[in-house]
């Protein structure tokens, strides 16, 4: 059966998505459309129809709003790799706030007793060139003539047909198209599906997925390219402990990023998570520690800590951390890198923190503050075990707003804290991503 083709419509814009999608109403049913803003009049068409609302395509701007900008990058619309380009950044961070605002308020049931300020890198370009890591899928297309690297489309998940990304962290902003022709020289060409990106403070390493082996030749034009572009690269056969570098020679670093406010530097593999914006990362820790209020007599509980971004600057300040993660190569690295930054006062174990039962040893000790920093799927398990733990002070960074709203409704009518403040932390620039940061105390 043939797909149906909608016939173009024009509505004007109700509201925005905290992801960018630009909502109207047409004969009582909402109709989200991608790249519209608040105020506008557009033409669209219907894509996908839905129950209770229907997903369109921005087809023209018909009457525009004051808060559209230029978008920067080229691909803008069909990559999905952003989705609010076309907004000025203080409007960007406006929407975010409002997601935040009402996530707290529609789920939580609770509101801050204040509204923190933004956090954002205020440099003269701090909104570009800041993802420092990144999954780009890989395809090689007949059709195409070439190999596309690069993000999802918006609308599709065929890979987007992009030269360059104005948001990846140099120099790879720049090798979408080196990368492409490299990839299409290979006998694998068709067997190499997606690059892993991480660029650290002094290295840039990319992880190249590869499900056959290649060959000599291969091998020669990959490290021809690390050599031109002053790279590491590795290559992953399988999981993550099947990843080998090309190079093991003297001239392989170990991939690293600092938080010079606490004198910590952090050693990383490429294929661990760090936060990808490495200006904010340095004004969220900081920030965070400031709230958390912590001081010499402190012990401090670092829950979801990963490879210690958190657990070591606090470990400045601390007389003890201990640092709760589920994945033994994260619990590892962190051990690793108190080692490295010569700090004896923290330590790290490995716990499934969505199976506690609220009976554990570590949760019975006393604790003075806690900081949670989970996955997008919150920290329900842990908040209902915030009593036993007994912390008068939380602070809880959080990468989706309503598992945080959740939690937070919790930790207020359940334990009884209060939401003394929350804000949002602008982590990813022209994207819907909403992260956020919130202080819980309990008088």
């Amino acid at each position: 059966m043939a797909r149906k083709i909608f016939a173009p419509e024009s509505a004007l814009i109700e509201s925005v998505t905290h992801d960018g999608k630009g909502v109207a109403s047409v004969l009582g049913k909402k109709i989200f459309v991608p790249g519209a803003l608040e105020g506008e009049t557009v033409s669209f068409r219907r894509r996908k129809r839905q129950k209770n609302y229907d997903e369109a395509e921005l087809l023209e701007v018909l009457v525009a709003s004051e808060a559209r900008i230029e978008p920067r990058c080229a691909a803008f619309g069909n990559c999905g790799g952003c989705s609010l380009q076309h907004v000025a950044a203080d409007d960007q961070r406006a929407i975010k706030h409002k997601s935040l605002a009402d996530n707290l308020q529609r789920i939580g049931r609770v509101e801050p007793e204040q509204w923190l300020e933004p956090l954002y890198d205020t440099s003269v370009d701090g909104g570009w060139n800041y993802r420092r890591r990144a999954r780009l899928g890989v395809k090689d297309v007949a059709g195409k003539g070439r190999v596309l690297v690069g993000f999802r489309e918006s609308h599709a998940s065929y890979i987007c047909d992009m030269h360059r990304c104005e948001v990846l962290a140099s120099p790879v902003d720049g090798l979408i198209d080196p990368l492409s022709d490299l990839i299409g020289r290979l006998s694998i060409s068709r067997r190499l599906p997606q690059i892993e990106v991480a660029v650290a403070d002094n290295a840039t390493e990319l992880v190249m997925r590869v499900l056959d082996r290649p060959t000599d030749d291969d091998l020669a034009a990959l490290i021809e390219f690390a050599g031109k572009h002053k790279l590491q690269i590795a290559l992953q056969h399988g999981g993550p402990d099947s990843v080998e570098p090309l190079d093991v020679g003297t001239s392989r670093q170990p991939l690293r990023y600092s938080l010079p406010d606490f004198d910590v530097v952090i050693e990383f593999e490429a294929t661990d998570f760090v936060q990808v914006n490495a200006a904010v990362n340095r004004l969220m820790v900081s920030k965070a520690l400031e709230l958390l209020d912590v001081g010499p007599d402190h012990r401090v509980l670092d829950l979801y800590c990963g490879i210690g971004n958190f657990s070591l600057p606090i470990a400045r300040k601390a007389k003890h951390v201990l640092g709760i993660e589920g994945e033994l190569q994260q619990v590892n690295h962190a051990t690793r890198n108190a080692k490295l930054n010569n700090l004896t006062n923290c330590e790290f174990r490995r716990v499934d923190l969505s199976a506690i039962t609220g009976k554990e040893n570590w949760i019975g000790e006393q604790w003075d503050r806690v900081l949670l920093d989970p996955a997008r799927s919150g920290a329900e398990e842990v908040v209902a075990s915030m009593t036993a733990i007994g912390a008068p002070r939380i602070v809880y960074v959080s990468c989706h707003p309503g598992t945080l709203a959740r939690d937070a409704g919790i930790l207020v009518r359940e334990h009884g804290y209060t939401l003394e403040a929350a804000g949002i932390i602008d982590m990813f620039p022209h994207t819907g991503h909403v992260e956020s940061l919130a202080v819980f105390r309990k008088d």
